[in-house]
């Protein structure tokens, strides 16, 4: 039987169960329901016994017992760097079934050949509770689990609240619950807002969060009651140690960024994009903001251009000196304001998640974008309009970094690890590497651990040794124990599962990659043994205030990065061969 929340309206309706402490399943106690959501109701979870029989049926897959360490392969495993895969955006249906359940178990035992430690997968909302308000349906994702778990996998899920389509690599369509879009259709200033007026419904904006516009909660309950959903229905998988990761949604694309850059309205690489807040509800808060400061007069940006614009063909990011708006004590204002009211959003929900998930073992994680185009030009414009206020005399990234470490360290997860300087047009004066650089080193400074992945699909050797490179930057550490080299990445998920990766020499190489990326290490199923031990998530810390928060923008000089990786994959000698692996296979085979 299927573990689910009211597929039929005639379901009977229950409180939710509490979520605190031990992941594992309590019985009900209305008494310890917190006020805000005592007065709603949700649709129920199945029997227990019923819940309990299939959590027999999807226990842990045995893994062999691990043999005492010598001392260097100790050394080495401190160097060792889990992969993970991304799988395919459509591996749920919108019927929420696993999409061809037996191809995929075919998939996955091929990543296990190639030593991956596991995969990570989108959990949709609008398939999830796309029947109705609290109306939760995980029927695909729990078999989902089970394959993945029968694989022995591990896996990462991504609180997706977040429509899927209109974004770079966006293959499908699954629109944020039809409900939500009902509230939209009446009140179009649910979703961001360009200057122009036009609506972006891939994720509700930041001026929703605090109003109760969705049949009586706010959006910070709607993700909330989504998540504490998944902890009562997952919990058996949570228990078992599958999970080991919860990225929180945060943004369009899952990231926490405002939608500055959507190809749905016409954006274009490299293209500077446009300031998404002009919704009444963000408006209103400006005002306010600007009010408060005595500037009651400020009005939000009407001089920043179009999408597709250079920083230069616009007055808001010139770099003609102090002309620029960006430059002004009106374009830093709304800059602060601007980014804040991303960081204070991400710090919303993440305080949601930790208390939700508090107990399990499990590290959560939020996705920051590699807005790398435009790096190079004084204005960083298109860092700006993505909510990244980041200069070359103002680090945006570490109060970012630092706002996560409060809750229990939670993962920093930057993407376009893939990418090299080299591999940009000159137009676009864009830093990949500056930028990764940057971000790794703010979020180590700040005491957290950081993660990437490549932004786009890459099967080649040349991309594989730029993301080896930014997983350890200053090459093995043979020192030894002692918790690993100083920098290291948490965990690397690699963009994505499909037929072609598996397949002839892009396969051959991935396997080469996945060695490298355990420092020559067989897979290890014990976190612990390369020093990522995981723990009961403990509660997040008293927030920080603004200004604390904002104290990390005075930039520090990165940390140092090695020109190249130590454990390369190979070059172009590599691809060469490759090649003719390639040719001699489809002439005899």
């Amino acid at each position: 039987m299927h573990a689910m929340l009211a597929t039929s309206p005639s379901s009977q309706l229950v409180k939710l169960q509490p979520w605190w402490g031990s992941c594992r399943r309590r019985a009900a106690s209305p008494s310890l329901l917190p006020p805000t959501i005592a007065g709603r109701t949700v649709a129920s979870a199945p029997p227990l016994r019923a819940v309990a029989a299939e959590s027999a049926q999807t226990s842990a897959v045995p893994q062999p017992q691990p043999t005492p360490l010598d001392a260097d392969e100790e050394k080495m495993l401190a160097n060792y760097v889990p992969v993970f895969v991304m799988l395919p955006l459509e591996v749920i249906t919108a019927e929420n079934e696993v999409e061809d359940a037996e191809g995929l178990r075919a998939q996955l035992r091929r990543l296990r050949e190639a030593g991956v430690d596991g995969v990570m997968t989108d959990v949709w909302w609008g398939i999830v509770e796309g029947a109705g308000p609290a109306r939760y349906d995980w029927r695909g994702y729990r078999e989902l689990f089970r394959l993945v778990q029968e694989e022995g996998l591990k896996l990462q899920v991504i609180m997706s609240f977040h429509a899927c389509g209109g974004n770079i690599g966006d293959a499908v369509n699954i629109p944020i619950p039809e409900w939500v879009r009902a509230v939209g259709q009446a009140d179009p200033d649910v979703y961001y807002t360009s200057p122009g007026g036009a609506r972006n419904q891939e994720y509700l904006t930041i001026g929703v969060d605090h109003r109760p516009l969705f049949h009586g909660r706010t959006a910070i309950q709607l993700y909330a009651d989504f998540m504490k959903s998944f902890r009562e229905n997952m919990a058996d998988f949570l228990e078992s140690g599958l999970i080991v990761d919860i990225e929180v949604g945060l943004g369009p694309a899952g990231e926490l960024r405002y939608p500055s850059y959507p190809e749905s309205q016409g954006w274009a690489f490299p293209g500077i994009g446009q300031f998404q807040c002009y919704d009444k509800y963000l408006e209103e808060d400006f005002r306010a903001a600007a009010t408060d400061a005595g500037r009651p007069e400020w009005e939000l940006p009407d001089d920043a251009g179009e999408y597709n614009d250079a920083p230069d063909d616009t007055r808001f990011f010139a770099a003609d000196g102090a002309g620029a708006t960006y430059l002004t004590e009106k374009g830093r204002f709304f800059l602060t304001w601007y980014s804040s009211k991303l960081i204070e959003h991400g710090d919303r929900i993440l305080d949601e998640a930790n208390r939700i998930f508090l107990g399990c073992k499990v590290k959560l994680a939020a996705k920051v974008s590699g807005i790398h185009w435009w790096y190079r030009h004084p204005s960083h414009a298109a860092e700006l309009t993505a909510g990244y206020y980041n200069l070359g005399g103002r680090d945006g990234y570490a109060p970012v970094a630092r706002m996560l470490a409060r809750h229990d360290g939670a993962v920093l997860n930057f993407t376009c690890a893939e990418m090299r300087n080299s591999e940009q047009p000159e137009e676009a004066m864009s830093a990949p590497e500056e930028i990764v650089q940057q971000v790794l080193s703010a979020g180590w400074r700040e005491g957290i651990e950081v993660a990437c992945e490549n932004a786009l699909p890459r099967y080649d050797r040349r991309a594989y040794n730029q993301m080896l490179k930014n997983a350890r930057p200053n090459g093995v550490d043979l020192g030894g124990g002692g918790g690993g080299p100083v920098r290291r990445i948490a965990a690397l998920t690699y963009l994505r599962l499909t037929d072609e990766l598996l397949t002839g020499n892009k396969y051959r190489a991935f396997k080469t990659f996945v060695r490298k990326m355990h420092a020559d290490q067989e897979y290890c199923p014990d976190p612990a043994q390369y020093f990522r031990p995981l723990k009961p998530l403990e509660r997040s810390r008293p927030a920080i205030p603004m200004d604390r928060l904002l104290e990390a923008t005075s930039p520090e000089a990165p940390y140092p990065f090695e020109a190249e990786t130590d454990m390369s994959v190979g070059g172009d000698l590599a691809e060469l061969i490759d090649w003719a692996v390639d040719k001699i296979e489809w002439i005899f085979g």
